[in-house]
């Protein structure tokens, strides 16, 4: 009898142990990744190319809560023979906030918000671009070791207000909202950049993490 009792005191204390050390979780843990994108076309000889960069970084501020924030770059040029029609150069700041929920192992289901604010000129014309917005996604994250994992997400609402300011002239205002959708481009934006099909959020993601 005192053999039961002291197996299952030691199996007890062991769970509670492993338990206390579970609720720490990631709490403090940093990481950082990154987003890239590229996308041109080409016809005859004009070539349209839109690139963009967003390294994030971010910590645990509890063992499922994350905090953390993007700072990058959207280059975005029109071009053929005759020169260069338009060239956009935003930058991109995102502050984000990211909860976790288990499903099994290291397999995660995350919910986040972030509010991505895109500002910047066209160059050849002078035009001013100014986007703020809201997204709320949902996604997967398969932690492969401690330090490493990989992640898909994918938006499940956007909501941006993009404002377009000429050097000459009046400013307008394209106002979008949408819900699970797939990205497009709008056609206005497409005539003020010189018809370089900007890409300037995209729904899908898919990357890799490092955690420190």
């Amino acid at each position: 009898m005192k053999k039961i009792v002291t197996l299952v005191s030691v199996v007890l204390i062991g769970l509670t142990v492993k338990a206390q050390e579970g609720s720490q979780g990631l709490k403090g843990t940093w990481f950082a990744t990154s987003q890239f994108g590229f996308q041109q076309t080409k016809t005859a000889d004009e070539k349209n190319t839109s690139l963009s960069v967003l390294p994030i970084v971010g910590t645990f501020v509890t063992p499922s809560v994350v905090v953390g924030a993007g700072v990058g770059y959207i280059n975005i040029k029109a071009e053929s023979d005759a020169g260069t029609a338009a060239k956009t150069d935003l930058i991109v700041i995102q502050p984000l906030a990211r909860k976790y929920w288990n499903i099994a192992g290291s397999l995660y289901f995350f919910g986040q918000a972030a509010l991505p604010v895109i500002t910047g000129k066209e160059k050849e014309s002078g035009l001013k671009v100014n986007q703020f917005g809201l997204s709320v996604s949902g996604g997967f994250d398969y932690f492969i070791t401690k330090n490493f994992s990989v992640e898909f997400s994918y938006d499940l609402a956007n909501f941006t207000t993009t404002t377009l300011e000429p050097k000459n002239g009046e400013k307008t205002t394209v106002t979008n909202f949408g819900l699970a959708h797939v990205a497009n481009v709008d056609p206005f934006y497409n005539t003020a950049l010189a018809g370089s099909n900007p890409n300037l959020t995209s729904p899908l993601s898919f990357g890799f993490k490092f955690l420190f």
